[in-house]
Order: C-alpha cells, then sequence, then structure tokens
C-alpha cells in the first residue's frame, strides 16, 4: 500500500474564491487574501504503479485546456511569516462518492491497483502583516471551509503516509445491554441521554414495561436506539394520530382523521390514499418508450401503457436548520425516492420547493419591520443563511440527478402579534413536492449508496418538542443531519427505472430509505412476516460503522426492495449495468420476529429456534418481534388549552402614501422576484415539462402553475398549484386554510384539467 499525491490550482472560480475570501474576512478581519489548490491523494494496493501507468492516471486527472498544470508537488512549499495553509479533505474514513466514480474509471483503463482516489483542498491565507496564529483562530479559520461531519483538517501529523486506514482505530465501539432490571429509570434516563433519543416519560415508561414486565429482560442500545427512531413523532406520527384534548374536552377526530374524511366528499379518482410513499389518482393510456432489454445495450421501442399519476410533498425542517445545503439536498433526494418507493416503483418526472424563514436582516438592507435585536438559536443557521444556501442545495440535487424543479414558493415572515408575543419562522420550512407516475401492473435487498455515518438519529432529532434550545447536544443535532448524493442517486434511479422497464419487474416491494435507516425501512418492508438481517452482508462506505450506526443510520440514495431468489439475477443484471451496488442482506422469515445478526449470510440462523440459542443469542444486538415495534401501540393524549390572543384592527399611519405603501409591498420577499431561485435550476430536462415558473419571452417568473407531460408522444398529464395563506392563520385558522385552498384551486384554473 502507498499513497501518491499530485497538486493542481486554482481549486475554484475566482468568483467562488471571493465569497471564500469574505466569510474567511468575517472570522478575522486581518485576512487579505486566498488562493486555493487541489491535492490529489491516490491509494494503490500493491506497490507504485509503472510510468506508463502514472502517465494515464496524470491524463485522467489533468484537464484537457491544460494538460501540464498537475504537478508532482505542491507550489506552496515556500511560506511568509504572514501565510497560513489549512487543508481540506474527506475524513479518512469517509469513501467518497466521487472517490468510487475515480476508482471505477480507473479500472477500466487498466489501472486495477487503484483502491481509493481523494482530493482534498488546500487553502493558502494571507494575513495583512505577520501572525502568530492561535489554535482556537486556526479552528475558527476552518470552520467555514469543511463540513465537519464528511471532513476534516489535514495536517503533518494526520496526513496518511501508505493507506487512508492507517490511523482509523482497530476495535470499534460494541452495543450493550442496558440494565433495566437492576437499575431500573435510571438506566433508561442515562441511555435516552447519551444516545439522544428524545423519549418523553410516556416514552421512557411504556418501553420499562415493554421490556421488564411483558419480555422479562433487558434491551440492548441497538434495540432503543431503533425504538426511538422507528416509534419517533417523525416516523409514527403520534400527534396527528392522537387524541387531542382542547379546553377538558376531547377533540372527536384526531387530525390524520380529519384529512382523511375529506375523501368521502372528493372525486372519487384516487388510487393510492394514505397507504404508501406518495399518492396516486387515476391517469391515462399514453406511448412510451421502452427497452427490449434492460440488462444490456438493445433496441428501444413504442408501446401503449397505462400510468397512473404519483403526487408526493414532505418537509425537511430541522436538517435543513442545522445546515441548510445539506438539509435540502437530503430533502429533494428523500422525496424523489419517495416517488420510486410507491407500489412496485414510480417514475420520477419533476419536482417542486419551498421556503418559509424567518426575517432576513440582509446587511445594509433595513426593513422597517425587522427587529435586529430578536435573537436565534444558535445551532441553527441564519434566515439569510437558509434561504441562499437551503434553495443552492435544492437546486444543486436537482440539477446533478436531472430533476426540474417546475414551481415554489418562498416567505419571510416575523412580527409581533397584539400581545406582544413574536411569531416567526424561527424553525424553516424546507418544502419538496414530487410529481410522477407509475405503471399498472423473496429475498430482503438493499440497493443504492454504502454505509455511511450519517443521518444518525435523525428520526429522534426531528422530534424533540422545542428545537433549537441549548438543553439538547448540538454534536446530536449535526450527526443526526444526512448527507447528499446526486450521483448515486441517479443510479439508484436508473436501477428502479430498468426493473420498471423490464418484461419481467424483480421487485415485489420497494420502500426507500428514510429516518431510522435499515432498521426502520427493513421492518416496514417485512412487517407482519419478519425476517433476518445480517450485518456482514452490507456494502460498507465507512469501515468504523458500528453495529448500532449500520442500523439506524440515514444514510441517503437507497432503497430496500423485496425480490424473489429467481428474479435475484435479473436485478443483479440491472444494478451491475448502472454502476450502482446493491446488497442481499438477508432473507423473510414468516416468524414475525425481526432479527439482527452479526455474521454473514448463513443458512442456520434462518429458523427461529436457531436463535434462540446461547451462542446465537450473543451476535443478536437486535431481536424483537414486529408487533412490539409497529403494532397497535396506545395512542398518546395531548392536552391543550386555547389562549385567546388580542386581535388589533387594521391601522395605517394617516400619512401614508400609495408610493410609500407599494414600495414596502415589494420589498416583501412573498412579492419580491423569484428569479434569485429560478436562475439557478434546470426547469426543462426530460422534455416533458410543458409548463415552469417562467413565461413570456423574458423567462418572467409569473407563472401560477406547472404542467407535466406523461409521454413526448400525448397531449395528457398532470397539473400541479401551491397556496400559501399560511400567515393568515395565525389571525384565523380556518380563513387561512380556506385562502390556502382556494390560492391553490385558483392558480389551476386557466389549465385543461380532466377531473
Amino acid at each position: 500500500m502507498c499513497i501518491i499525491r499530485f497538486y493542481l490550482g486554482e481549486a475554484f472560480s475566482a468568483h467562488k474564491t471571493n465569497e471564500i475570501l469574505q466569510k474567511l474576512k468575517l472570522v478575522d478581519s486581518d485576512v487579505l487574501a486566498l488562493s486555493t489548490e487541489l491535492c490529489y491523494h491516490v491509494e494503490v494496493e500493491e506497490g507504485n504503479l509503472n510510468i506508463n501507468q502514472i502517465k494515464v492516471l496524470k491524463w485522467l486527472l489533468s484537464s484537457p485546456l491544460h494538460p501540464y498544470a498537475l504537478r508532482n508537488e505542491s507550489s506552496y512549499k515556500c511560506l511568509q511569516n504572514n501565510q497560513l495553509i489549512i487543508e481540506i479533505g474527506p475524513r479518512f474514513n469517509f469513501s467518497t462518492a466521487d472517490s468510487s466514480n475515480s476508482v471505477q474509471i480507473c479500472e477500466s483503463v487498466g489501472l486495477r491497483d487503484v483502491v481509493r482516489l481523494e482530493y482534498s483542498t488546500r487553502y493558502l491565507i494571507t494575513f495583512k502583516q505577520a501572525k502568530d496564529v492561535s489554535k482556537e483562530l486556526f479552528e475558527e479559520l476552518a470552520a467555514p471551509l469543511h463540513d465537519r461531519m464528511t471532513q476534516c483538517i489535514y495536517t503533518k501529523e494526520n496526513l496518511p503516509r501508505n493507506s487512508f486506514n492507517e490511523a482509523l482505530p482497530k476495535d470499534l465501539e460494541p452495543w450493550y445491554v442496558v440494565p433495566l432490571q437492576k437499575e431500573g429509570m435510571a438506566a433508561m434516563k442515562a441511555v435516552n441521554q447519551k444516545l439522544g433519543l428524545a423519549f418523553d416519560e410516556w416514552d421512557m415508561e411504556f418501553y420499562m414495561n415493554l421490556f421488564v414486565n411483558q419480555l422479562q429482560r433487558d434491551p440492548t442500545s441497538v434495540e432503543l436506539f431503533d425504538l426511538a427512531q422507528s416509534n419517533s413523532e417523525h416516523s409514527r406520527h403520534w400527534f396527528f394520530k392522537g387524541k387531542i384534548i382542547l379546553n377538558g374536552k376531547e377533540i372527536d377526530e384526531s387530525l390524520i382523521d380529519m384529512v382523511a374524511s375529506t375523501q368521502k366528499t372528493s372525486n372519487n379518482n384516487n388510487v393510492i390514499k394514505f397507504g404508501d410513499n406518495s399518492s396516486a389518482i387515476k391517469g391515462f393510456e399514453h406511448t412510451k418508450l421502452r427497452p427490449i432489454d434492460v440488462r444490456g445495450p438493445s433496441e428501444i421501442v413504442q408501446e401503449t401503457t397505462e400510468s397512473d399519476i404519483i403526487f408526493t410533498a414532505e418537509t425537511h425542517n430541522m436538517p435543513t436548520a442545522v445546515a441548510p445545503f445539506s438539509g435540502a439536498t437530503t430533502g429533494t433526494g428523500g422525496r424523489i425516492r419517495d416517488v420510486q418507493g410507491v407500489g412496485r416503483g414510480g417514475h420520477t418526472v419533476a419536482g417542486t420547493a419551498g421556503y418559509s424563514v424567518g426575517n432576513l436582516l440582509i446587511p445594509g438592507y433595513d426593513l422597517p419591520w425587522e427587529d435586529k435585536s430578536w435573537k436565534y438559536p444558535n445551532n441553527f443557521a441564519s434566515p439569510l443563511q437558509i434561504i441562499i444556501d437551503a434553495s443552492n442545495g435544492a437546486s444543486d440535487y436537482g440539477n446533478k440527478f436531472g430533476e426540474p424543479v417546475v414551481s415554489g414558493f418562498v416567505q419571510s415572515y416575523g412580527l409581533k402579534n397584539g400581545d406582544d408575543v413574536r411569531e416567526e419562522f424561527v424553525k424553516p420550512i424546507m418544502f419538496s413536492g414530487g410529481i410522477g407516475y407509475m405503471p399498472h401492473r423473496m429475498l430482503l435487498v438493499k440497493v443504492g449508496g454504502p454505509v455511511y455515518r450519517i443521518g444518525v438519529g435523525g428520526g429522534a432529532a426531528s422530534s424533540v418538542a422545542v428545537q433549537g434550545g441549548d438543553s439538547r447536544d448540538h454534536a446530536l443535532d449535526f450527526g443526526a443531519v444526512q448527507r447528499g448524493d446526486a450521483e448515486m442517486g441517479n443510479r439508484l434511479n436508473r436501477v428502479v427505472r430498468g426493473c420498471l422497464e423490464s418484461e419481467i419487474n424483480p421487485v415485489e416491494s420497494i420502500h426507500d430509505q428514510g429516518a431510522g435507516g435499515n432498521g426502520n425501512v427493513l421492518k416496514e418492508l417485512v412487517e407482519p412476516e419478519g425476517a433476518v438481517v445480517f450485518t456482514k452482508e452490507f456494502q460498507l462506505g465507512d469501515p468504523t460503522i458500528t453495529t448500532l450506526e449500520l442500523w439506524g443510520a440515514e444514510y441517503q440514495e437507497n432503497d430496500a426492495l423485496l425480490c424473489t431468489k429467481e428474479n435475484r439475477p435479473i436485478l443483479e443484471d440491472i444494478c451491475r449495468r448502472e454502476r450502482c451496488p446493491v446488497s442481499f442482506v438477508g432473507e423473510v422469515t414468516g416468524d414475525g420476529y425481526m432479527s439482527l445478526v452479526e455474521d454473514s449470510y448463513k443458512e442456520v440462523h434462518i429458523p427461529r429456534e436457531n436463535r434462540l440459542k446461547p451462542e446465537i443469542q450473543s451476535k443478536l444486538p437486535y431481536d424483537l418481534h414486529l408487533d412490539a415495534v409497529l403494532g397497535n401501540m396506545p395512542r398518546k393524549v395531548f392536552d391543550f388549552k386555547q389562549d385567546k390572543t388580542t386581535k388589533l384592527p387594521l391601522s395605517l399611519p394617516n400619512d401614508i402614501t400609495v408610493e410609500a405603501a407599494l414600495n414596502r409591498v415589494l420589498r416583501l420577499v412573498n412579492v419580491a422576484s423569484k428569479r434569485y431561485l429560478t436562475n439557478k435550476v434546470d426547469r426543462c430536462v426530460t422534455g416533458l415539462v410543458a409548463q415552469q415558473q417562467c413565461v413570456g419571452p423574458l423567462h418572467t417568473p409569473l407563472a401560477d402553475c406547472a404542467v407535466i407531460a406523461l409521454s413526448h408522444f400525448d397531449l395528457v398529464g398532470s397539473a400541479t398549484s401551491i397556496g400559501t395563506q399560511n400567515v393568515k392563520g395565525l389571525l384565523d385558522p380556518a380563513a387561512g386554510a380556506r385562502l390556502s385552498l382556494g390560492e391553490a384551486l385558483t392558480n389551476l384554473v386557466s389549465t385543461c384539467l380532466s377531473y
């Protein structure tokens, strides 16, 4: 093993470099200039490459316009006393998607000894005068340069010499048994705090009773972590399904019942409602293109088919508040996989996006209704950063994946009400919607990216009653934010599409991986039958992953599906063609238990009686009947007292002029131009977009709705619009709901709708 390094500069465009420079100047006003260079770290398995192989490698890494710009040594070897280098790269245990792609390219040109290829960015910071940089200042300067979840600072001391794995820990943190029977509630509270489970008193008492009285055994740390994700508000919607007591009187219907009851009086065109990753309405017969053989190059033919129209929507608020760019990318990616994960697979066509944030407080742009004295949670990004970075994240993912964004909204609001109480989007809303279609017409499998220590505890973190407070460990919140990989998401999408276009669809059932990771998605997939899952069958992107993290991490771009043993070769061939990882991680058993075995696949572990043996039990970090996890659990009770708010009549200054009023209205984010959102995102890729946001010869973003075609050959499709009158709901919730629905419907009236 050895690591070969090459250097290339500049790492960024002049504009991007200047943006980073301004961020560094905010940290230290003595920063004068910034330049950058790239460093490629090429890990080779067997000794050094020969001269011809190095020549090929340099050809791969060089720019075609500057073939001789690649260097063997850094151009930053001789530093002045007013200069500092900060080098940022992937964590040594974090094999990136770029590395996976690069290694595959190297293999295709004969460089089979290259096992990992990462790049770091070296920042040369020049100060106004000689400067002794303290450790604290160094860390402050490095903070805006990297994502500490997936990247780290490279130094002379920690830089790998021969292998990225040389500094990794030899032993991983083991799972453990939580002594509830011996220590009682004290042990439960301790693990709740340590693992960030976000259990409330009801949860802790329920699980104490489950393990101590019903199962009469102690739980493992993996089981409690899994229960925290699987049964979190995020996953089970306790509030929407719970009993609500208002002013001492129980409301007859739960919130979810109220929503579902609308179906009794609406048009009877629903195909899927309240029962899958997406909803679907009756679609149309149309003509589409389909390859004859999805396993390899083949002829494309036209065929007539019938498809139903899919729509799904979700919010990704807590992750976007903590890390706006990453939170928005994964909000978009997760919603795309919701479209994929409907029925036996769905086709993604287009997306919508929306953002609601607090007062922007733009520097040098004072607005009379904004109060600069208001405080925001120190682990949340500012509203201005959220509106910029979150929209960048959603746009970036869509652009890389190949999904157009065709409609959306943006809001900024923060005022005091009649009782002098602040009302503001302190926790932002990041909305992502998706339109697609699904055609009409058992092994446990994971398809998509490898396992990373990403999004650990996301379901619990996003279910905390009050977010942004100082009582919760901010590192837990940051660790709960996922990181998106649109390129891998595109590979996964092509696999799902290949399965749908195959004469024999190998997918029997499919679910997207979300909060709770493998623990949640695999249980949902096999309920109520049960399954045995083997830890060593998963492909790891990080060799330091623990069993708890493997089971609970919400690493992205991953679907779980059921496939028969007979159709396994079809799925493997499609994944091989798309270069998408696939792991056959377990088998459905029919005994109702979900068991996680720390081993590779062995037939002996499938029968339930074998898993009860002591020598096997020690390898079972998770072993619960699905009724205990996903069964009909008691409804939570939510007791509210309705506060009467003071409503003040509208009062305008006597000296107000139409021009002054218009000047204010046009400065509202809701009213102002949306070009900063539409100009950076692809709005027509796929060729199925009939109407997007921009209209007229100047492409002004004024469209009321979006229209999507089902086919390149027919005039049938779907339309979508958005109504955003939620702020009016602060004065009258019912009026706000009616106005929002009214806005959405009136935005559609110009479209010829069939039903």
